[in-house]
């Protein structure tokens, strides 16, 4: 149990963050896919790890895809069955119950729900099934059986504060969450800091697309891309998203104007449906999702599940700084910035706020 870090288990958890970039880009994105999900084909193999995604769904190209990535690495390792399945339109804690519980039933473990959506209906499902391990992701939930995988997403974030504080030339930068909770303030609480510590010159433009994730925040690129275009209108020329699929909106708009992006949780420059913006995504704020959902998976297949607390942070590889794009070398003085950066955090003269 306890709150301990996922760096005194780093052999497990040293998985590389650009696991992410094996995400099919194919799938469907949006909430309306069918209930059905995508139960593999078993074949009389036993059933292993099930993930059920968060609002978006698989095909985002950020954080679902991120946990599908992991489930791919899970599956072509152990040779067991998988499953993974999409949130429904509109759904209420009820409709995740009954998700989990048909997992569990199923035989299906562990179990993870991606998204701090999952709380209340994972509370109430691991403990009717106390054999089976539970994880949820973005989430603390408590419970014997209940490992809750958490990112230092502010520490991530500070650092694509540094990037954007450097690459800006207009001074004014953007920053665009897809909901307004504690969550999401992480990232721009970390962003803010990041570009002030840089340039305290720098202005920070913030937007929130919705109140509720219900409103379609985490969904709906066209709220990202007004709210980027709003933001570019404003002369900012390098906007940060945190926002999952409403992100690929605040991509779009970005590139079409010739700025910069910052993308979040996968190596948004190496996605296959982002391609046509890649040359205008500076760099992607990285959280290994990927890697939390296989560490449990492999806790699970090695006899050993993990419980409690477990925090991904800088220092565990958990979050990161994609350095793909050649561009991002290209800026004077950015990479050496953000490689100071990183060492601060790390060895605690740099105190990253999460509000």
């Amino acid at each position: 149990m306890g709150n301990f870090t996922m760096r005194r288990t780093s052999g497990l958890t040293r998985v590389a963050v650009g696991v992410a970039s094996l995400a099919l880009a194919t799938a469907a994105c949006g909430g309306t896919s069918s209930e059905a999900g995508n139960e593999d084909e078993g074949g009389g193999k036993e059933k292993g790890l099930a993930i059920a995604y968060d609002i978006g769904g698989r095909g985002d190209q950020s954080f679902n895809d991120a946990a599908y990535a992991g489930l791919k690495k899970a599956k072509s390792e152990f040779g067991y069955a998988t499953a993974d399945i999409e949130p429904t339109e509109g759904e209420t804690d009820a409709d995740k119950v009954q998700r989990l519980t048909s997992l569990a039933k199923q035989g299906h473990n562990p179990i993870i729900g991606v998204g701090f959506a999952y709380g209340p209906a994972m509370e109430e499902v691991a403990k009717k099934y106390p054999k089976t391990t539970f994880g949820i992701v973005d989430s603390v939930v408590e419970g014997d059986n209940v490992a809750s995988l958490v990112f230092a997403e502010n520490e991530a974030s500070y650092l694509a504060g540094v990037a954007a504080a450097k690459a800006t030339k207009s001074n004014t930068v953007g920053f665009v969450g897809g909901v307004d909770v504690p969550l999401i303030h992480k990232f721009e609480a970390g962003f803010e800091q990041g570009v002030k510590d840089t340039n305290p010159k720098v202005k920070v433009l913030s937007q929130y697309l919705t109140q509720t994730a219900e409103e379609g925040g985490f969904s709906s690129p066209d709220k990202g891309k007004a709210a980027a275009e709003a933001q570019l209108e404003k002369n900012a020329d390098v906007i940060y998203q945190a926002a999952g699929l409403s992100g690929q909106g605040v991509i779009e708009a970005a590139a079409t104007e010739k700025k910069w992006a910052i993308g979040v949780d996968s190596d948004q420059y190496k996605q296959g449906a982002l391609a046509k913006y890649k040359d205008y995504i500076l760099t992607s704020a990285l959280k290994d999702v990927g890697g939390s959902v296989y560490a449990l998976a492999k806790s699970v297949e090695d006899g050993k599940p993990l419980t409690g607390t477990q925090t991904f942070d800088l220092e565990a590889d958990g979050v990161g700084l994609s350095e793909s794009n050649p561009g991002f070398a290209k800026i004077a003085g950015l990479s050496d910035a953000v490689a100071k950066a990183k060492e601060g955090i790390i060895d605690g003269s740099i105190k990253v706020r999460t509000e």
